[in-house]
């Protein structure tokens, strides 16, 4: 990893992002792993790791639980099988009430629900339990949304887990380091202010159908 702030960005896209991960990750190749990719952006970073780990590819479903009166911001996240991670503090600072948080917790769930039928075989993943497991995303801000699916892959007794992710703020690589036994990520910004887009020269949302399309290309390859 490097502390720098470049003065240009990292990576051309998520694509190449990958691929950079992909050569780092070499060294934890083992049978049967698994590479656990968080959508929509962390997919195709996820890809080339796949291909070059010779692994199978799955999707992690998590969604953030939202804000009531600002949907862009969240205080925690929650699993596709249930596992719910709060920030305790801003829950606190901001005063919501238990019936907030479940209000927003079920929103959570019917856009998980929604992803999980729309992504179906992708989003069904394997056992975890004794295997190594490689959770890919495209960045991390806050770092809340990967810690539920971490937590989530140790629930379900995952063996190893590695956290691969091609930007970080320094806040939330200290939050991940703790939680698993290795976090691969070539750059962590030590900036007040950090975005996940500014590591990327071609950043843009991608769509679902736009991952479902890469998720059938992949398996067309195979």
């Amino acid at each position: 990893m490097v502390f720098y702030e470049p003065p240009e960005p990292l990576y051309r896209d998520r694509q190449h992002a990958g691929s950079v991960l992909a050569e780092r990750l070499e060294e934890f190749k083992i049978d049967d792993m698994a590479i656990l990719a968080i959508p929509n952006g962390g997919v195709p970073v996820a890809i080339p790791i796949a291909i070059k780990l010779e692994a199978p590819l799955f999707l992690m479903i998590v969604r953030k639980l939202q804000f009531p009166d600002n949907p862009e911001a969240g205080f925690g996240a929650l699993t596709s099988d249930g596992f719910l991670l709060l920030n305790e503090r801003l829950v606190e600072y901001s005063g919501l009430t238990k019936a907030d948080i479940e209000m927003q917790k079920k929103k959570a769930m019917a856009s998980i629900n929604k992803r999980l039928q729309f992504f179906g075989k992708w989003s069904q993943v394997d056992s975890l339990k004794d295997r190594s497991v490689v959770l890919v995303d495209d960045g991390l801000a806050s770092g809340f949304t990967m810690l539920a699916a971490v937590r989530s892959a140790r629930s379900q007794e995952a063996r190893r887990i590695i956290v691969a992710v091609p930007t970080s703020s320094m806040s939330a690589f200290r939050r991940l380091e703790k939680e698993v036994d290795r976090v691969v990520c070539p750059h962590v910004s030590r900036l007040p202010v950090f975005a996940v887009a500014d590591a990327y020269e071609n950043w843009y949302d991608v769509d679902e159908s736009e991952v479902r399309q890469m998720l059938e290309e992949l398996e067309r390859a195979k």
